[in-house]
């Protein structure tokens, strides 16, 4: 994607935590079948806001992407392997 935006804090925290890749969270938004939705939660309010979605890589493996759109280009803020409280979140709210 060539609007998406890692910072480097972020690629270490993907690579070194949960052992994503930025190619596999472009697969999850290529492969993405429902709504982004808006991360409510007090902590995780943004401005702009942060918006999540849970989608498979080409691998099928599962991830919650959180990102913000900010001048055109999307920031990713988070991936990781969703638990079994958010994809229930997701499937009630985000398909």
């Amino acid at each position: 994607m060539q609007n998406l935006i890692v910072s480097s804090a972020v690629l270490i925290k993907l690579r070194d935590k949960h052992s994503i890749t930025v190619r596999e969270v472009e697969q999850c938004f290529e492969n993405k079948c429902g709504l982004y939705v808006e991360d409510e939660r007090e902590d995780n309010r943004t401005n702009p806001a942060t918006l999540t979605f849970i989608a498979p890589t080409s691998q099928n493996r599962l991830l919650k992407v959180a990102f913000i759109f900010l001048d055109g280009n999307v920031h990713i803020k988070t991936a990781f392997e969703p638990d079994a409280q958010d994809i229930a979140f997701y499937e009630k709210h985000g398909k």
